[in-house]
């Protein structure tokens, strides 16, 4: 299906004052037009809107059959014809011919050129001849490379292009024969080459090459497939079995073919390489795949054959990574990267636009109201000429390349229209005898030629089609008009100002609400986002006005797909999101209706509130649009109320009217654990804290934070990057803090918020700079080690728990809100918290001074130290800031040495601090390996202590006994 729109992509219209009637012409690079005629070629300077101005002339050996443009190297390339014989010839720097008498040299390719005779090179045209074994057909530039490739009956012979060098401050553009592919079973009419791809038509055939420099085994060879013949393509003996049959009144047709990828190789087309390089130089192609093959058939529905049937206007179009349409640099590198290819060809009613970089596709199939004739394809259209009609179609190559630049596209961030979009004709434009038509920059360059006598008939009904718009066309009517033949050029009118014409048409469709709308404006978008990708060839200011109307073109999209019900509904989102409208400005366009009972919400406008409701949104809406959006998913979407009710974006939602809605839930049948938070989210907010420990108290608390699990901004939210507290989560700190600690472990054990981000969550919520490490922290910690995360780093987490206590036991530093966990519950919860070693309590049951908080930091320390986790060296670095000289201190650092089985020193030690506690030690600590220092170390020094008497010589004497 083809849409057809009356837009008005044809600007200005001017004529080339070319002398004699146009045989072959052709454009390109900066501003040259070339056009030939009888053995004379005319080059005329075509910029911006001005008139095409001559610039100089030259002649040919020759007519000139055919002839090419190549941007890369500056060169004009022909094939002429003299005397029945062809000639290839290739013109260099023919910018310096001012005049048909300035001087001229002609040279063989390859031909050296000495450093004397070479000085004059830069101020005059070469003319480079190429001799071939067989004559030439037709030709193709690479644009990218500026390399030639020729034609002939049996074979494409591959000129590359190459600059040699005449002296120090001078070289000249020359050419060497490098490749000759041999293709056997077709004869081209047509070629195309761009970076090694080679496209070949035939009358009714087309196939597609890709040259490579090295096989995919490494190894640079020749590539020789054997020449075996398709079983569905006649071999020699039937080609004359048919022109026999063809003369008695018989016609043999062979069937339609599409052959894509390495299937193509079955077309039985033969080809082979033979590198014609230097032997000394690397080979740059010695291996080839086929990409494409495809065979039509002619049509002989009427019983007739047709000369007319064939396939016409081959071309290679490359499009270039040159930046993403966010790209804002002004200095891009000229280094072009190709991106993408594209290839197009065509039937008399039928043109087809195939991709062939990394797969190769059908993109687009275009069928024409009228017979063509030929056709050019550009990035932005598809321009076809009829006998009478210019028409300009839509293509789909900017969209097949978005997805190739973009590993982003398709997904909640960014979005273009599909390929399979159908194409449109934007316009089709009555000129009268259309004969040829060629294409460069935003040049459209047509030669019509028709009866005398018709001319003034059409003439006015011409001016009329070429614009329903005083602005849109401006017609120089040539004094040679009479002729019956002209060689026009119609600009096409900035990307810019046609977007606004189709924008401007699209309004017809909105009051509809029909897919029309969305078409439309997805061709506009396609329309900019082609002219972006094309940044070499845009001023600063001419970007920057394609950026503002690419995003503004973004935001219709959103637009459409937020108020159209179609299945494509959530493109809202990505469009509105490329268009940097906020949410405050999107909801600004919605028509909201004044009955809210009746009004209508679509799908697409709901997604794209929803989604950006849930991401972390530095905007806060108004009151108004708060209570707005409220409204709109109380009535289309009530399940999803209390989630947007949560949004840090809905803070200035009125309380009571949220609670309003919230409790119309209940009566639908939608109570949750999630709605009785939010109403209790609610009730804080109005201060009613009577409501609150009602909604609070109606469920259990391993409910209260499953709920909070669901909707964690209940409690977190996001602002400028950092966690932020709720006035929920505060309440909790003081009110049930145990309920807060549980719920933040579960969102942690839920993926739903990280490590770090929970440690700063605490820090936040009670007040305290990153140094300080408030005890709902210590709390939240403790909880970790209980619940066993997985995700958690153990040793890590210890680390933390220990310097904490031992900072805090060296401080005397109380906790400032009362531990949820005592040291009892956490030996009895936890597997990390081993039961206290027998000796130690002896040892701390000496000190009667120790207050209630001390006791326990230093019993969970001491419990951490007896677990069967811990590494104790983690933390001997952090014990020289707690003192020995105290009785809590002496514990920590004696079971330090013990865990590090140091027992001879810890022995030592409590002889001298604590002798009662010294038989327990050993009892529990020296077993196995170390029990001799029962004999050897510790009973001697009783003895020896008993016999030197002093103070202690009751205690040592009744260790002893108990150790006896």
């Amino acid at each position: 299906m083809v849409h057809l729109y009356n837009l008005h992509p044809f600007g200005s219209q001017q004529v080339v004052p070319c002398k004699l009637e146009p045989e072959r012409f052709c454009g390109g690079g900066r501003d040259a037009l070339f056009v030939a005629a009888g053995c004379k070629v005319e080059a005329f300077a075509v910029s911006g809107h001005e008139l095409c101005r001559p610039r100089g002339a030259f002649s040919t050996l020759g007519r000139v059959l055919r002839m090419a443009y190549s941007e890369a190297g500056d060169y004009l390339v022909t094939i002429e014809e003299k005397n029945k014989a062809t000639f290839l010839r290739a013109y260099v720097n023919w910018r310096s011919k001012r005049t048909e008498n300035s001087r001229v040299c002609i040279r063989m390719v390859g031909h050296q050129v000495e450093a004397p005779s070479g000085a004059a090179f830069g101020d005059q045209m070469s003319i480079v001849e190429m001799p071939l074994s067989e004559a030439p057909l037709c030709i193709s530039c690479c644009p990218v490379k500026g390399d030639l490739l020729v034609g002939c009956s049996n074979k494409l012979v591959l000129f590359s292009l190459k600059y040699q060098v005449i002296s120090e401050e001078l070289s000249i553009l020359d050419f060497e024969r490098s490749l000759i592919i041999h293709i056997d079973n077709i004869t081209p009419v047509e070629i195309s080459f761009c970076v090694g791809y080679v496209a070949v038509m035939s009358d009714l055939e087309v196939l597609i090459l890709k040259l490579e420099s090295r096989p995919k085994n490494g190894k640079a060879v020749n590539h020789h497939p054997r020449k075996t013949s398709d079983p569905r393509r006649p071999a020699q003996g039937t080609r004359d079995e048919t022109s026999q049959l063809e003369s008695d009144d018989f016609v043999i047709c062979q069937k339609p073919m599409e052959l894509l990828g390495e299937k193509s190789e079955q077309s039985g087309v033969s080809i082979t390489l033979e590198s014609t390089g230097l032997a000394d130089e690397k080979v740059e192609y010695s291996h080839v795949h086929h990409l494409l093959y495809r065979r039509f058939t002619p049509d002989i529905s009427f019983c007739v054959l047709s000369d007319d049937i064939k396939l016409h206007s081959l071309q290679l179009l490359p499009i270039y990574q040159t930046g993403s349409p966010t790209s804002s640099g002004k200095n891009l590198s000229q280094e072009r990267e190709l991106l993408s290819l594209f290839c197009f060809f065509s039937l008399p009613h039928m043109g087809y636009l195939y991709m062939v970089v990394k797969s190769v596709e059908l993109m687009s199939v275009y069928q024409y109201p009228e017979t063509s004739q030929q056709a050019v394809l550009t990035p932005q259209f598809l321009h076809v000429i009829t006998s009478n009609n210019l028409q300009c179609f839509t293509v789909r190559c900017s969209a097949a390349v978005a997805r190739e630049e973009d590993p982003y596209m398709d997904t909640t961030l960014k979005a273009c229209p599909p390929v399979s979009m159908d194409v449109c004709a934007l316009r089709i434009q009555l000129f009268i005898g259309l004969k040829a038509i060629c294409h460069f920059k935003n040049h459209i360059i047509l030669l019509t030629q028709a009866d005398p006598e018709v001319i003034p008939e059409r003439r006015d009904s011409s001016r009329r089609l070429l614009s329903r718009k005083d602005t849109s066309v401006k017609i120089r009517m040539p004094s040679v008009a009479e002729a019956g033949w002209n060689l026009y050029i119609v600009n096409t009118i900035s990307p810019v100002q046609l977007y606004k014409e189709m924008v401007e048409y699209s309004d017809i469709y909105k009051t509809v609400k029909t897919q029309s709308c969305i078409h439309l404006l997805s061709e506009a978008h396609l329309l900019l986002r082609a002219a972006l990708m094309d940044a070499q060839q845009l001023e600063p200011g001419e970007r920057a006005e394609l950026m503002e109307a690419f995003k503004e073109s973004c935001g219709h999209l959103g637009d459409c797909y937020s108020r159209l019900d179609t299945q494509h509904s959530h493109l809202a989102l990505p469009y509105y999101k490329m268009s940097d409208l906020s949410l405050t400005e999107v909801l600004a366009r919605v028509d909201w209706a004044v009955d809210h009972e009746s009004q209508k919400y679509e799908r697409g406008l709901i997604f794209y509130i929803n989604h950006s409701l849930y991401e972390n949104l530095d905007e806060e809406l108004s009151e108004e649009l708060a209570a707005r959006v409220a409204q709109l998913f109380h009535a289309a979407e009530p399940k999803q109320l209390p989630h947007v009710l949560c949004s840090p974006s809905m803070k200035h939602t009125d309380p009571s009217l949220a609670l309003s809605y919230l409790r119309s839930l209940d009566t639908c049948g939608l109570s949750s654990i999630l709605v009785t938070l939010t109403k209790a989210a609610m009730a804080l907010k109005l201060g009613d804290l009577d409501m609150h420990r009602k909604e609070m108290q109606s469920h259990s608390e391993m409910k209260l934070v499953c709920g909070f699990i669901l909707e964690p901004r209940l409690l977190i939210q996001q602002k400028k990057g950092q966690l932020v507290p709720t006035e929920f989560a505060v309440h909790l700190k003081e009110a049930q803090p145990g309920l807060l600690v549980a719920s933040v472990l579960g969102l942690q054990k839920n993926s739903k918020i990280g490590i770090e981000e929970a440690d700063s969550f605490f820090k936040m919520l009670c007040g305290h700079g990153e140094d300080k490490i408030p005890q709902l922290l210590l709390d939240f910690w403790e909880a970790q080690l209980v619940a066993c995360l997985p995700d958690v780093v153990l040793q890590e987490l210890f680390f933390k728990l220990t310097l904490q206590y031992i900072w805090r036991l060296s401080q005397r530093q109380p906790p400032d809100t009362p531990p949820l966990r005592s040291a009892e519950d956490l030996i009895n919860t936890c597997s990390h918290y081993g039961l206290i070693y027998p000796w130690v309590h002896i040892l701390i049951s000496s000190d009667f001074l120790l207050d209630k908080n001390y006791m326990e930091d230093l019993s969970k320390l001491q419990s951490l130290m007896c677990g069967p986790s811990f590494d104790i060296a983690s933390i001997v670095p952090f014990l020289d800031s707690l003192s020995e000289d105290t009785v809590a201190g002496l514990s920590v650092h004696v079971l330090c040495r013990t865990l590090l089985k140091e027992y001879e020193q810890c022995i030592d030690t409590l002889l001298e601090r604590c002798p009662e506690a010294v038989i327990p030690y050993a009892n529990h600590q020296l077993k196995e390996e170390s029990r001799p220092l029962w004999w050897k170390m510790l009973l001697p020094q009783l003895c020896q202590r008993i016999r030197c008497g002093g103070e202690k010589y009751q205690l040592y004497l009744s260790a002893l006994k108990g150790g006896s």
